[in-house]
């Protein structure tokens, strides 16, 4: 298969792959119409009861106080100006002598409740806060052991954004949505009971509003919910979008795509804009009614009430004290209503976290993994091994490969673009499992290890190996963090790097920026590769290792890799045929396929695959070729 054709395949699987995430994404849309979602955090939450009990202790005590300031204001109201002074019950709440007595006490009310809704704001928003910091760090956590086939389906924009976007909207929730729905619940309904006692009368026609008023917020909030969803999936296409030509942006100014780039942003983002703006109108169309509505109740029934003091019925202060709470009822119901759309809204970014965290890698290790005996000798062994991608299931990617590397062998993977070189060595490396056959290292069945054992049996130098964010100490650490600072400059000069990292302004301490883009592709390459080198590990491998290498430094290199091969088993992919001369096998594939063996001489010998590379390459098969 030609670069091209296998380039427009992986371009078919993946949007294939999209749309069809697309298409699950659109039934949770229609499936999350309620609360349920929000079930999943309770883990997080219960993980810190003291926090969970300090909260629930402030927030009884900060409804209680907030339910004593109308009988406060009652007690001003009968006690200190309607005569009522001398009464046993104004006696027993007085502060002070007359009317100063009754606002001191009304004051120490309202001071406690400030302290008791401090100390509520402080632990539930610190539990918000813990909570949605272990969310993040458990889905991240988990989307690290997610097998590369998930990374085929799923855009890694659309991966971050529901780790930043839609934990922020869980985080607004728990640390504090939910809190003012607690306590405007309490107290909601205490102010009903408490209305009751006072007057049962004006109670009973304030309750009669109640199946009016959560009516439309059941109605809107669920309608709420699904263009919240909605909205958090175009902004996570917008995300995504973004993430991928910014991470290109070289490519894109060299192909001059900047205006459809432009637009490709602006559709996406004026689709967010538009599903928000449809949100936005069912809120405002629901606060309309709802506070028109009530209003017209309260007054209603505020008109009803001073009929009832006009007639005696009712005491003044009472009437004060019904009115506040009525108040509190009613402002709780907006309150409410508000709070149920950002909760729904959270709902639906639970349910989206969720969907990640519900992802199960592809390769995990056995319940009882076996272990390799020490030291690692490093002998691969390939037993019949077919493979197919998860995303291209119909399409061979290796076909019947039987091959033995022994320990201490330098073996190299030569053919064409597409011949399943760079497959061998996912497979090695257990990021995917053979469809048939098996793997040994060993001797021991690589789906029988733990990954990470394997792993850390393994050195790779990838070609345009990725750099990281960061020092050039760091990034040579990256392949072992307590590799001292001698080790560090010992792998450079291995991997020829020292010189050019010590002309850089701080040295080894310089900071690279996000994919050292201010460095060579060679200087890239040789930081990868002393990456490699100070890993130390049995099994090196290097797929076209010195391909962004000039040819002195690729000679220095080759040097270097002769030293570092010589108590270790390596296998090396390369297109540049010279550099592999040395190879004690040389491996020849095709279409999946093992074509031929033997060293540099005998494949020359033999004619075929690898003989019309080297003449392509050199000009005549038996031309001496440069070591």
């Amino acid at each position: 298969m030609t670069d091209a054709s296998q380039a427009d395949a992986v371009d078919r699987d993946r949007g294939s792959s999209f749309a069809a995430e697309m298409e699950r994404d659109s039934e949770h849309r229609q499936k999350a119409r309620s609360m349920k979602p929000l079930r999943r955090l309770m883990p997080f939450v219960l993980a810190y009861p003291g926090m969970l009990g300090a909260f629930a202790v402030f927030l009884v005590l900060a409804s209680t106080l907030t339910l004593l300031l109308p009988a406060a204001f009652r007690l001003v109201v009968d006690c200190g100006f309607n005569g009522a002074a001398n009464s046993a019950e104004c006696e027993a709440f007085s502060l002070g002598e007359g009317l100063a007595g009754y606002f001191i006490a009304g004051i120490a009310v309202a001071f406690l409740l400030g302290l008791a809704s401090a100390f509520r704001y402080y632990f539930i928003t610190k539990l918000g806060e813990r909570v949605v910091a272990d969310l993040r760090r458990a889905a991240y956590d988990h989307v690290l052991s997610l097998s590369p086939g998930f990374y085929a389906s799923t855009r890694t924009g659309e991966v971050l954004s529901r780790l930043t976007t839609d934990t922020t909207l869980i985080q607004t929730v728990v640390g504090s949505s939910v809190s003012v729905a607690i306590r405007t619940i309490a107290t909601t309904l205490g102010a009903l009971v408490l209305m009751v006692v006072v007057s049962w009368q004006l109670a009973l026609m304030v309750l009669a509003l109640g199946p009016i008023i959560l009516g439309p917020i059941v109605m809107f909030g669920r309608r709420v919910q699904r263009l919240s969803r909605s909205s958090q999936d175009n902004l996570a296409e917008a995300s995504a979008r973004a993430s991928e030509s910014l991470r290109a942006v070289e490519t894109v100014q060299a192909f001059t795509r900047e205006p459809e780039e432009r637009a490709n942003f602006a559709r996406a983002v004026e689709a967010t804009f538009d599903v928000s703006l449809r949100r936005i109108r069912v809120r405002a169309v629901m606060t309309a009614l709802i506070f028109s509505v009530v209003l017209s109740g309260v007054i209603g029934v505020l008109w009803f009430g001073a009929v009832q003091v006009e007639g005696g019925h009712v005491t003044p202060g009472a009437m004060t004290q019904f009115v506040m709470y009525a108040f509190i009822a009613v402002s709780g119901v907006g309150m409410l209503t508000e709070t149920y759309a950002e909760v729904m809204r959270a709902a639906g970014a639970t349910e989206r976290i969720m969907e990640i965290l519900a992802a199960r890698p592809d390769i995990t290790a056995p319940e009882t993994p076996a272990h390799l005996d020490q030291p690692v000798a490093g002998e691969v062994t390939f037993e019949d091994v077919a493979f197919s991608y998860p995303s291209r299931p119909g399409e061979t990617a290796l076909n019947g490969v039987s091959l033995t590397v022994k320990p201490g062998q330098t073996v190299a993977l030569v053919g064409p673009s597409g011949a399943g070189k760079s497959t061998m060595f996912q497979l090695i490396m257990r990021l995917y499992d053979p469809t048939s056959g098996r793997i040994l290292l060993d001797g021991a069945d690589l789906r029988t290890l733990d990954p990470a054992e394997l792993r850390a049996a393994i050195a790779i130098v990838q070609q345009n190996a990725p750099l990281f964010g960061g020092s050039v100490a760091d990034n040579i650490r990256f392949g072992r963090s307590d590799a001292s600072d001698d080790e560090v400059v010992a792998a450079a000069k291995s991997a020829n790097a020292h010189d050019f990292i010590a002309a850089l302004p701080q040295g080894y301490d310089t900071q690279l920026g996000e994919g050292a883009a201010t460095l060579s592709g060679g200087q890239r390459q040789r930081l990868a590769i002393a990456r490699a080198i100070i890993r130390n590990a049995p099994l090196l491998l290097l797929d076209e290792a010195t391909s962004a290498l000039d040819s002195e430094s690729e000679q220095a290199i080759q040097e270097a890799f002769a030293t570092i091969s010589q108590d270790r088993t390596t296998i090396v992919i390369a297109h540049r045929l010279a550099t592999v001369r040395r190879s004690d096998v040389i491996v020849v594939m095709e279409d999946g396929r093992i074509v031929d063996t033997g060293t540099h001489d005998e494949l020359i010998a033999n004619g075929g695959l690898y003989a019309r590379y080297i003449e392509l390459q050199f000009g005549r098969a038996d031309e001496h070729v440069p070591a």
